[in-house]
């Protein structure tokens, strides 16, 4: 955690660029362009579409992390984009995690693995790797904590291994987050709370020299005064805030989860800043795919200069 808030002080921005391409977000002429390249590569040409699409979000997750690289300090490409696409998608994923670190990007695997024993050790192998190779190239990863400190600790034990992170499900942004999130426990605390106790726990032994553990927790731009107090509950944790922009949360509402000295969270964007290129007017069908590619580049670096610029505005 002290290499992402590092990280966060070089470039002054405490954002992240979620990686979450969809053939929605990709502009058809890229995708168009690989069609002749896909069909000569592949077996079958029942293939092909996923082929094709996969190559595509490769191209256009590069664009995005050559336009973001040096303003934003971590990227986080969320694997079910790339699984969905089967064994071209998960290659596609590893280049892509890859592609970002060597430009120097921190990169968090938006995984929300969650599982025990042998199962969970396996998956924590992808901080770690295997027998000194790194196949994914990540720094983080998310987890769900609904399986209690036996889905959690082997987690933790990679991350000290591989001096890397892990950011656990506490808040969510979704609505229905609620359902069991604010349900009332005995003590009187709700469900969140007392998970927030616990991730709070999880890292206590881990504190790095910026006072935050390796142990993060992700928690809702939608749900600000919950953060809030969560940022005075847990005083080792850093947040990981999703939820800003296209789900409606604002700077104004992450301020609290920040602390005293504007530390202790970053806050990521999707579709704010990818599917930036949808929303700028410049747009034409009858566009080529460099030009397209031109105006992602263009319109995804604009967009995270402005959620820089309206972050630290509040901070």
């Amino acid at each position: 955690m002290d290499r992402l808030i590092d990280a966060i002080e070089a470039t002054q921005n405490p954002s992240v660029v979620g990686l979450d391409p969809t053939e929605a977000l990709v502009p058809p002429q890229v995708v168009a362009s690989f069609a002749e390249e896909v069909r000569d590569s592949v077996d079958s040409p029942d293939e092909v579409p996923a082929a094709q699409l996969a190559v595509a979000f490769y191209e256009f997750n590069r664009t995005v992390i050559d336009a973001v690289a040096g303003i934003v300090p971590a990227v986080k490409p969320q694997i079910a984009m790339y699984e969905a696409l089967g064994p071209a998608g998960v290659d596609v994923y590893t280049m892509t995690c890859e592609y970002a670190a060597q430009q120097g990007l921190y990169v968090l695997a938006d995984v929300k693995r969650g599982d025990i024993g042998s199962t969970a050790a396996a998956y924590a192998r992808m901080l770690t790797g295997v027998e000194g190779h790194d196949p994914w190239n990540v720094d983080a990863v998310t987890v769900n904590p609904y399986l209690g400190t036996d889905g959690i600790t082997p987690f933790v034990d990679a991350a000290k291994q591989a001096d890397k992170d892990l950011f656990v499900l506490v808040r969510t942004s979704n609505p229905s987050s609620s359902e069991l999130q604010m349900l009332d426990l005995a003590d009187g605390t709700k469900v969140y709370e007392h998970v927030a106790d616990l991730v709070e726990g999880w890292g206590a032994d881990t504190i790095g020299d910026h006072g935050y553990s390796r142990v993060g927790a992700v928690v809702g731009a939608t749900h600000p005064e919950e953060g809030k107090a969560l940022r005075a509950r847990m005083p080792h944790t850093f947040f990981l805030v999703p939820g800003y922009g296209a789900q409606g949360g604002t700077a104004a509402d992450v301020r609290g989860m920040f602390d005293a000295d504007g530390s202790g969270a970053i806050v990521n964007s999707s579709r704010g800043i990818i599917g930036a290129w949808k929303k700028n007017g410049g747009y034409k069908e009858s566009m080529s795919a460099d030009d397209a590619l031109g105006l992602v580049f263009e319109t995804s670096r604009a967009a995270a200069e402005r959620m820089r610029d309206d972050l630290t505005a509040v901070l």
